[in-house]
């Protein structure tokens, strides 16, 4: 019987596993997972699940039982210690696995903080996986007093929630803005002013020098020399690819694993998908880190691996974000933008638009679903709008379809 293999039980993972069984695989399949628990959505780990209003198993983006129902061989807390692509091998724990064909959905690692610095002292918590978010829950309490390194989507993210639980949140950047990497300076000062009157103190051009404390952290020295004291620390400062296997093992790695089109690897039995993967993209290579990207990818592979190379991933992007009462969305890749329309209306809703030229490329908008929606299908279709009609609140969204 045909074997496919996935290894990575993240969003990628079961979305291609599903995906295989949707279009009518009836070969053996396997999803091997380092954690002890089955897929599950990383978005509200650091929102309602840390909030307390989320129990785990809603986390699950299927039951256990479905994997089961669908023949499909879990093997959960199983951590592959190595591929031999020549041999169609997988190592784990002593044994060998087979395969005909294989996906890495291995998704990715965060960025740690340097052991010389303080960065392994107890009570420095990253934000990715549930055993983080579960360690990081006791001290969550109000009163406490927070350092969050990073200010990204990560990092702000969580400010959000600690703020909204009454900690005392600091938030140093070393670049000269928040959002600095993947939005404009008007999307930066406008959840810069959030977090600001939500009580959280944001620090940009400003650097970690080292954290203090023996058996806890307790301080932080900064790079202007401010000392705080503190009870814990949260590390914002991105994610990287998670390769190692795909490298050790031989495969093209170029800012990820790297894909063709096809979402299949440079060894013709391997495919990759999600945050984990690179593939070529108007010219270049691009990685996307989102759940779109994962659900989307990992789809085309699965179509790919039964069908063997008859479709080509496009991705449409689209992101969000949730921080206290404000729902970002982004469409889009605001990258080579040369200039931002801001569109208001007097109920709060706020959008920027980002165009090369007179072509729209994308769409921040905040609590302005009407603006995201009419953004993403003109990005969607590679068609642009007006500036001068986003920018007037008085021209209906509906005309800059028509445009």
């Amino acid at each position: 019987m045909t074997h496919f293999a996935v290894i990575g039980a993240g969003q990628a993972g079961a979305s291609l596993v599903a995906r295989l069984r949707k279009q009518g695989f009836d070969g053996q399949i396997t999803l091997i997972g380092a954690e002890p628990v089955p897929p599950y959505q990383r978005p509200p780990l650091s929102k309602k699940f840390l909030l307390g209003e989320m129990e785990e198993e809603r986390l699950y983006l299927r039951p256990r039982a479905w994997y089961a129902e669908n023949d499909i061989t879990l093997r959960l807390g199983d951590a592959v210690e190595a591929l031999v692509p020549a041999a169609r091998e997988i190592v784990l724990g002593g044994e060998v696995l087979r395969y005909d064909a294989l996906a890495l959905t291995t998704g990715s690692v965060p960025r740690h903080l340097p052991a010389a610095i303080g960065g392994t002292l107890p009570g420095v918590f990253s934000v990715r996986g549930l055993p983080d978010i579960e360690a990081m829950a006791p001290h969550v309490r109000g009163g406490a007093r927070a350092l969050i390194v990073g200010g990204g989507y990560i990092g702000l993210e969580a400010a959000a929630v600690l703020a909204a639980r009454g900690v005392q949140v600091t938030l140093v950047e070393m670049a000269e803005r928040i959002l600095q990497r993947v939005a404009a300076p008007q999307t930066s000062d406008y959840f810069r002013a959030l977090h600001q009157a939500n009580g959280v103190k944001i620090l940009e051009s400003t650097g970690l020098e080292k954290l203090l404390g023996e058996q806890q952290v307790s301080g932080a020295v900064l790079s202007d020399g401010t000392h705080l004291d503190l009870d814990f620390v949260v590390v914002g400062t991105g994610i990287l690819p998670d390769e190692r296997l795909a490298e050790e093992a031989g495969l093209r790695i170029e800012n990820g694993i790297a894909c063709d089109a096809t979402c299949r690897t440079s060894d013709a039995a391997i495919w990759a998908a999600g945050d984990c993967a690179s593939f070529p993209h108007r010219g270049a290579r691009l990685r996307l880190e989102s759940v779109q990207n994962a659900i989307d990818m990992a789809e085309c592979a699965a179509d790919n691996m039964m069908n063997q190379d008859k479709r080509t991933y496009d991705p449409k992007p689209w992101f969000w974000s949730d921080q206290y009462d404000v729902k970002l969305q982004i469409a889009g890749l605001s990258t080579g933008y040369d200039h931002i329309v801001t569109r208001r209306d007097d109920k709060g809703a706020r959008s920027h638009w980002y165009y090369a030229g007179a072509q729209l490329l994308a769409v921040d908008a905040m609590n302005d679903p009407r603006g995201y929606m009419v953004g993403k299908r003109l990005i969607d279709a590679g068609k642009t709008a007006d500036p001068a009609k986003v920018a007037d609140p008085a021209v209906d969204l509906k005309e800059l379809m028509k445009g």
